[in-house]
């Protein structure tokens, strides 16, 4: 399995078994443009045991990338999608979202992660251990001493949930306003690795959203041939 290490990113290559990986990016491309306006608020508890749907699916193979050292008890996930014409999202440091909104407390997770889709225009993912910068276009840091990482279909990346991270938009710069062209959406898994479950994140299978994402069923039979008019069962 090929892997390299950054300074602050590790970068998995193949991450998931072909299968279930094509199985993924259907069911994501299914998806559509579902909650499309609101996708990184649409969140979802996943506590690593039977999975009900794919990314859970792809969340208990992708555990074996997650370093040793901090405790993780389950997975928070959502589904990035956006136009690099048009980023929306800032540069953040993940935290437990509603809990921050109601007391101020900022509790990160153990381990931040993006497991890539597709390729797109531009888009690369940029981390730092700079502090965000609420003046700044996109809150990017006054010090922008990123590691970067290119989209690339089947790529897991692996840092430490206190480091700064954002996307860079089409043309790979700090966003700073919605450029010309509308390109094909960059489609992200987004899973961050916790110690304790982030408040009123639910489970998927309780959330009734996303039904494109189920977990497809296997039969427990084997196949049939049909030869000369019977049903034969292969040896």
């Amino acid at each position: 399995m090929d892997a390299t290490t950054d300074r602050r990113v590790q970068i998995h290559a193949d991450a998931l078994p072909p299968l279930l990986f094509a199985a993924l990016l259907r069911g994501v491309q299914a998806v559509g443009t579902e909650r499309l306006r609101t996708t990184y608020q649409t969140t979802f508890w996943y506590d690593l045991d039977a999975p009900a749907c794919l990314p859970e699916a792809a969340a208990l193979a992708l555990r074996a990338y997650i370093p040793a050292g901090k405790r993780v008890i389950g997975v928070e996930w959502w589904l990035s999608r956006m136009r690099t014409t048009d980023v929306q999202v800032d540069f953040h440091v993940d935290r437990d979202e509603r809990l921050a909104l109601r007391t101020g407390r900022q509790v990160q997770p153990s381990w931040s992660t993006v497991f890539f889709l597709n390729r797109c225009r531009g888009g690369l993912l940029a981390v730092t251990d700079a502090p965000p910068n609420p003046a700044s276009d996109s809150f990017a840091p006054d010090r922008q001493d990123w590691d970067l990482v290119r989209p690339v279909p089947n790529r897991f990346a692996v840092f430490d949930a206190r480091m700064t991270h954002g996307v860079l938009d089409a043309r790979n710069q700090v966003p700073t306003c919605k450029l010309p062209g509308n390109p094909p959406l960059r489609l992200a898994l987004i899973l961050n690795w916790w110690h304790r479950r982030p408040e009123a994140t639910p489970r998927w299978s309780e959330a009734r959203l996303y039904r494109a994402l189920v977990l497809p069923r296997v039969s427990a039979r084997p196949p049939t041939e049909r030869r000369g008019g019977r049903s034969r069962t292969p040896a």
